[in-house]
């Protein structure tokens, strides 16, 4: 339980998802900010011994920053909830919601957002009813340059941009690499912009547009974590009009998920202005070259205090 120092925190990161590296980084980040705002953190491993430490120590607040299936897929957080830990982020049915992109598309696209028209394929649909037939129809019905993704996961692992028709059987078995399911998208041309949701007890408020600017065009795995190869607008240069109008998509998303106090929305602003919902991310990354930390920055507060505020929100919701 918590000292005269502050609240007693676990900030879980790791785990053994594809994106275990990012969240090991974002954790470290987010452990040393708690630290500096006065709490005593332990950062733990989502492993066998998880569970049990966290039923015998009981941690005043659990602050995940798992990135993948690890913390993202509603499990974990349905088990922290069952042990009845207070913990930042969404609960394990919003998370659930978001994780799955045909599932979020679906939603957002109901609350009159726009979203690119897309083809969902499981696995054994595109085995059974023969790959060759199934691009055949995918390509008839999809016009123009595609986007190829996993139906879950992030840090655009599995993503292919598609071009050439005959590079889509490749980018398929890409995508099947990281899930069972894949999604076919039309690709929308644009700004590639970035809205964090942030909710600190007072109800949840959007910071400002990060404008993505990759160097070589593609906002890729490399391009997110590796310094130099992508120049952030924070806030964009998006028209005062237009950044509203990607804000409020962003909030809107938020609510229809059911997400809680913090998230990422992201979004391709085509040459009209109009912001295409791309995904929703429950534990956005936290890294020194992720997005919400940048947009922390631009709306004139710093990391350690949202931290901070989302440590304190979380505690006083199960209080």
């Amino acid at each position: 339980m918590s000292d005269s120092s502050g609240l007693y925190v676990v900030v879980l990161a790791g785990g053994i998802s594809h994106e275990r590296d990012v969240s090991l980084r974002s954790g470290r980040r987010v452990a040393d900010a708690l630290t500096d705002a006065g709490h005593r953190v332990e950062l733990r491993d989502p492993d066998a011994g998880l569970l049990p430490f966290l039923a015998r120590e009981r941690p005043d607040v659990v602050f995940p920053a798992l990135h993948g299936s690890s913390g993202e897929d509603g499990s974990l957080l349905d088990l922290l909830r069952a042990l009845e830990v207070p913990t930042v982020g969404s609960t394990g049915a919003a998370a659930r919601q978001a994780w799955s992109k045909p599932v979020a598309s679906s939603l957002i696209a109901e609350a009159g957002i726009a979203v690119p028209e897309s083809i969902v394929l499981s696995h054994e649909a595109f085995r059974e009813l023969g790959a060759a037939s199934v691009l055949r129809v995918v390509r008839g019905a999809l016009e123009g340059d595609l986007v190829v993704k996993p139906g879950s996961g992030g840090s655009a692992q599995g993503v292919t941009i598609v071009g050439d028709p005959n590079d889509l059987p490749r980018a398929m078995v890409e995508a099947f690499t990281y899930d069972e399911v894949a999604v076919v998208e039309r690709r929308v041309v644009g700004t590639e912009i970035a809205v964090a949701v942030v909710d600190l007890g007072d109800g949840p408020r959007a910071l400002v547009p990060v404008e993505i600017e990759p160097v070589d065009g593609v906002y890729g795995f490399q391009a997110r974590y590796n310094a130099g190869e992508t120049t952030f607008y924070a806030p964009s240069r998006l028209s005062d009009e237009i950044s509203t109008a990607v804000s409020d998509a962003a909030m809107l998303a938020h609510r229809t998920l059911g997400l809680r106090d913090l998230s990422r929305v992201d979004f391709i602003v085509d040459d009209e202005g109009v912001p295409w919902f791309l995904e929703a991310n429950v534990i956005p990354g936290l890294t020194e070259t992720s997005l919400v930390p940048l947009a922390i920055e631009a709306s004139q507060t710093n990391a350690a205090a949202v931290y901070n505020g989302l440590v304190h929100a979380a505690v006083a919701r199960v209080s």
